[in-house]
């Protein structure tokens, strides 16, 4: 049995909230982030053992939106969960950044877009995407696709 129309959306709205594991692995592993000799050693051990593991979870999260099983939905409840903590890991990073000396920006090595930090804009549209995926599941996706 294939997804509905509407589940494929939802299908698709999560692959693109999805990214949101794999682009710290292709934007930090240089000398902004990883590479970067100012960074204490373990620091740099504790990074690549985060981009692991989020490129995993990234590659884990599509296998549970697309592989064929029915019913789907408990499988797509299971990447909103997972990227859902990640999403909210991220929120909670920024919202707390004083209390740990930390910087949401450092200008050498990341843009601004309208004058945003490229971090909270794009989170800002990774979200965005994610609760609209979430709505859209729960008004559009009906009891008989449910099951």
């Amino acid at each position: 049995m294939s997804p509905s129309a509407n589940i494929r959306v939802v299908q698709i709205l999560l692959s693109v909230t999805a990214l949101e594991f794999f682009g710290p692995a292709i934007r930090d592993t240089g000398h902004s982030h990883l590479l970067n000799t100012e960074w204490v050693g373990h620091a740099r051990v504790h990074l690549m053992w985060l981009l692991g593991f989020m490129v995993c979870s990234g590659f884990a999260n599509l296998y549970f939106i697309w592989r064929k099983k029915s019913p789907k939905l408990p499988d797509l409840h299971l990447s909103f969960i997972w990227q859902g903590c990640n999403l909210v890991g991220f929120w909670i990073a920024i919202a707390l950044v004083r209390s740990y000396g930390g910087a949401i920006v450092d200008l050498r090595y990341h843009m601004r877009i309208f004058g945003i930090d490229e971090n909270v804009f794009g989170f800002t549209i990774l979200t965005t995407i994610y609760v609209v995926a979430f709505v859209y599941l729960r008004t559009r996706v009906t009891a008989s696709e449910r099951a």
